[in-house]
């Protein structure tokens, strides 16, 4: 897996032409997920974006169900496992093979 997480950042930081971290991919995530295009969000929406490209990926997992949409075009997800019952480590291992899985 961190042979194929490696190649993935090689090829995201080649396609933006800048280091990109986990948080920041997430963010692109979440950005693609909300469908919004490109605007400004505040401090607390970016922490929602994150939110969104965690749920989403996760979803696949069966951590998070999709219930829907808000009148302002948010998704909302049911949580259905609780991610804190894997160690910090593990959650990371989880997150990023769910983002290779999304961007392949």
């Amino acid at each position: 897996m961190e042979k194929r997480w490696g190649a993935l950042i090689k090829r995201l930081e080649k396609q933006f032409n800048d280091e990109i971290s986990l948080k920041g991919i997430l963010y692109l995530i979440g950005v693609q997920e909300l469908g919004f295009g490109i605007k400004k969000y505040a401090r607390e929406e970016k922490i929602n974006v994150l939110h969104v490209a965690t749920c989403k990926l996760l979803s696949k997992y069966g951590y998070y169900a999709f219930e829907g949409v808000d009148e302002d075009g948010w998704p909302h997800y049911k949580e259905l496992k609780a991610l804190e019952n894997l160690s910090e480590k593990g959650q990371e291992a989880l997150i990023k093979e769910a983002i290779i899985d999304y961007l392949n």
